[in-house]
């Protein structure tokens, strides 16, 4: 218990620090630059998280990972997957989310003004706007992170992947990198508070090239990652 009252000391602390750096960069308009304010807001603020919970992280399969900006794609049961991927993946990392984190206090403003793309699912031509942006935020050199699954999973289970965020992938021609992140289901579940601490293992699987491909590809991508992720999860 002593744990996770520290964990959530911590959580709000630092949520205050980076979250407001980001929004007062913002409105300063402070260009986005690797490894620079945007960047150190959206890691440092995970490596907070991940040390506030006593949740240390180990990358399995960094040399997988392709130069330049890729989409990865991961299965989703925690806020702990967040801060993992946030935390360690490499270069400049931006998350596509839904449009519901927008409307958190002090979170919402900072992701937006970070750079990180919110999707408004049930609205369709906003949704196309924010791909559209995602599309341009990846091919000014900046990787982005996707939940296929949509939503985090309750069970811990492998939920249906969508098709949208593999046509983000070929639309932008990166590479698409399966990961697979494991052990956050145990440490905190979808409407959990209670931490149980342990050690995350995030396992990247070879990197599947998009060049080429159109978006009448996607259910066939789809289907080749969920396969992949999948297995890495039957494995561990």
């Amino acid at each position: 218990m002593i744990r996770t009252l520290w964990f959530y000391v911590v959580l709000f602390a630092s949520t205050v620090v980076h979250a407001g750096t980001a929004v007062v960069a913002g409105l300063l308009r402070v260009p986005s630059r690797p490894g620079k304010v945007y960047d150190w807001s959206t890691r440092d603020w995970s490596k907070w998280m991940l040390w506030g919970a006593g949740t240390p992280v180990e990358l399995i399969g960094a040399e997988k990972i392709p130069a330049g900006p890729v989409v990865y794609a991961a299965n989703h049961v925690s806020m702990f997957d967040i801060w993992a991927l946030a935390g360690e993946l490499p270069g400049s990392v931006r998350f596509v989310a839904k449009q519901e984190l927008a409307r958190v206090p002090l979170l919402g403003p900072a992701m937006i003004r970070a750079g990180h793309v919110m999707i408004e699912r049930e609205n369709k031509a906003r949704a196309l706007e924010a791909y559209e942006r995602a599309i341009a935020t990846i091919r000014s050199g900046i990787s982005a992170v996707v939940f296929p699954e949509g939503t985090r999973s309750k069970t811990g289970e492998l939920l249906p992947f969508k098709n949208a965020p593999f046509g983000l992938a070929i639309s932008a021609q990166v590479p698409l990198v399966p990961v697979y992140v494991e052990g956050t289901f145990r440490i905190l579940p979808k409407g959990g508070f209670t931490l149980r601490p342990r050690t995350i293992r995030v396992h990247v699987a070879e990197p599947i090239d998009t060049v080429g491909m159109t978006l009448a590809d996607r259910q066939a991508l789809r289907k080749r990652v969920y396969a992949t992720i999948a297995a890495l999860a039957a494995a561990h």
